[in-house]
């Protein structure tokens, strides 16, 4: 269905024909000037016209492709502000994703399944997406029941930046043993034999458990572009066509960056990507820093790939651990020093930073540096800069940020972290956690995102489900509606504030002419699902630069054609990505279908065990005695 006939919409001969035109839609274009419409025109990757059926019909040429949305809603392509993109993409289709599994009982017999095809020399990995207040068991996986699933196969399963839980043949794989010391930071929990258990602690640095995870087998050559094309699908499934990549640990320039850098060259980019660079090496950020600034400038590159500064860390004296398990860090106290040397060598030579900062005490800290060198005319300076995380930032120092010009990003890691920060800062703090309407009301730039993918999930539905909701995937309420949002401005969060923050809000965000073509079909509509369908949108068609990277439903078969997963034991290749699970919310006539499936699923049981002698073949008798006749 490459095509739709539609009434009306007749190709004509005609020079500028629009390559793709989707009509019947319900348009939420996020232009006040005209905030809704019903059919738009794309050419050479750029909005042409947004209107109605007779605005788009003198653009239908012999070669326009005609997409009928079906009544659907059609919003503008979702982009994540903070997501670890490159790094997610290069370890992909390597992990068994926990993302929206409802039962710890089903992720271990996931594990179990994908232990037995994983080849020797090989791991299982669980990292990141999940939390276990999603489990109705509510409870991680104990290192027997790893054990017992995987025998032999190296398991090692990431619990957010709290923990790790490893098998017995991970500890080995890993070189753990009585005599491994405690690296800074963390902790080893040993048994009465001195013997590592399998727990791995955040206490509070998540480094134990990203070096821990380094030491397995990764992905070559052409396997790692495989791997990004799909999570890149992925992330097209949701709706998303853009996302600011935040770097992070275990992430070096340019070696990291090359597959992405190859995809770009190519072609096969599917979202687009404005990447930051952190520095790797402690004691030698302000060197990679200084080099950095003579090999490139922050939006060198394009519309798909492109430069947009330095962080989320600039040094790491001045990063602070989010393992809400474990009481705040306290930072060195002379950390400034070095960190103002960093600061000062960006803004001089033009390039803007994001800063990675979960705790009021450190973000006073990193504001003190900057009122300092605004002295010098450095702030505001036009550099864009902005806070990641800010959970516990006071009101005060959204005051001094907006006097600074910076700008803010806000995740939904509470949505997975909650109840350990309610539990250890009362529900008080976590009602504020973060104070995303007093960021709005001084006016500074909020965009949203989700930190995936060893936190948070990647699915943007579930973060635009906790900003207009406030509760966590355990369902606990953790802000009050004086600290929600209304679903346009979430939606706007994660369309037009973050084009804002890599400084295309001009051409991206917004569907309207001259705009970029990007843009999502929906599952739901957004604005009229009750609430707790929000976090099971997904995208059936998403559209990218004019193409259709991504088709389901009544459009499958339209999106671009992907290399099959490799290698072919890979979790990805079985059980796919994210979980979807059935929407909470059923109107009368969606829970009669349910008692239906689930009668008509009673009934093949039934003659399952008459065919096996289990049962007698009789005919069936009603439950009722007032049915029978």
């Amino acid at each position: 269905m490459s095509t739709m006939p539609v009434g009306g919409l007749v190709p004509h001969a005609i020079d500028d024909a629009a390559d793709l035109v989707v009509r019947n839609a319900k348009i939420h274009t996020g232009d006040p000037g005209r905030p809704h419409a019903e059919a738009l025109a794309i050419r050479d990757g750029v909005i042409t016209v947004v209107g109605d059926d007779k605005d788009v019909a003198p653009h239908v040429g012999a070669g326009t492709k005609v997409v009928d949305a079906l009544g659907r809603r059609m919003i503008p392509g979702l982009n994540d502000s903070h997501l670890h993109v490159i790094r997610g993409g290069l370890n992909y289709v390597l992990e068994l994703r926990w993302d929206g599994v409802p039962t710890l009982r089903q992720g271990l017999a996931m594990l179990r399944e994908q232990a037995a095809r994983t080849p020797k020399g090989q791991w299982v990995r669980v990292v990141g997406g999940w939390s276990a207040e999603q489990f109705t068991e509510g409870r991680l996986p104990t290192v027997a029941e790893l054990n017992a699933a995987a025998p032999d196969t190296p398991v090692f399963v990431l619990h957010l930046y709290q923990s790790a839980v490893l098998n017995r043949a991970a500890l080995k794989a890993a070189g753990f043993s009585r005599d491994t010391p405690d690296p800074k930071g963390g902790q080893i929990m040993r048994g009465r034999d001195g013997e590592p258990t399998g727990m791995l602690l955040a206490a509070p640095s998540a480094l134990i458990l990203y070096s821990t995870l380094a030491k397995a087998p990764v992905l070559e050559g052409e396997d790692k572009k495989t791997s990004t094309r799909h999570f890149l699908r992925e992330l097209n499934r949701f709706g998303l066509t853009s996302a600011i990549d935040a770097a992070g640990g275990f992430q070096n320039f340019p070696d990291n960056y090359a597959t992405v850098t190859e995809l770009a060259k190519a072609g096969q980019l599917s979202l687009r990507i404005a990447y930051h660079l952190f520095p790797q090496t402690p004691g030698q950020e302000i060197d990679d820093l200084a080099r950095w600034i003579e090999m490139a400038r922050p939006e060198d590159g394009d519309e798909w790939l492109r430069l947009n500064g330095a962080g989320e860390n600039l040094t790491w004296s001045a990063a602070d651990f989010e393992n809400f398990t474990q009481p705040r860090p306290e930072l060195t106290p002379d950390y400034e020093a070095e960190f103002e040397k960093a600061v000062r060598l960006l803004m001089e030579n033009g390039w803007g930073f994001r800063l990675h900062a979960t705790y009021d005490e450190t973000i006073r800290r990193d504001l003190a540096v900057f009122e300092k060198l605004a002295a010098d005319g450095l702030f505001p300076a036009g550099n864009r800069w902005l806070f990641d995380h800010a959970e516990t930032v006071s009101a005060d120092s959204l005051d001094r940020i907006a006097a600074l010009g910076g700008a803010m990003s806000v995740q939904n890691r509470l949505s997975f972290q909650g109840e350990a920060f309610a539990r250890r800062y009362g529900p008080g703090r976590a009602a504020d956690a973060p104070p995303i309407r007093a960021m709005l009301d001084r006016g500074l730039t909020v965009g949203a995102g989700t930190d995936a993918t060893r936190v948070s999930t990647y699915n943007p539905w579930v973060a635009l489900h906790w900003l207009v909701s406030g509760r966590t995937v355990g369902d606990l309420v953790l802000r009050p509606q004086t600290n929600r949002v209304d679903r346009q401005t979430a939606l706007e969060m994660f369309t037009r504030a973050g084009a804002a923050l890599t400084g295309e809000d001009e051409v991206k965000g917004v569907l309207r002419p001259g705009c970029y073509a990007d843009l999502a079909v929906l599952s739901g509509d957004y604005f009229a699902v009750p609430e707790p369908d929000i976090a099971h949108i997904e995208s059936l068609l998403t559209v990218t630069g004019g193409r259709i990277v991504y088709a389901a439903a009544e459009y499958e078969g339209l999106d671009e054609e992907l290399p099959s997963v490799s290698p072919g034991w890979s979790p990805v290749a079985h059980f796919g990505g994210y979980q979807a699970s059935r929407r909470p919310a059923h109107s009368g006539a969606g829970q009669a279908e349910l008692l239906g499936q689930a009668i008509a699923e009673s009934e093949q049981h039934r003659q399952w065990r008459i065919a096996r002698g289990l049962t007698p073949e009789a005919a069936s008798t009603p439950f009722d005695p007032c049915f029978v006749l």
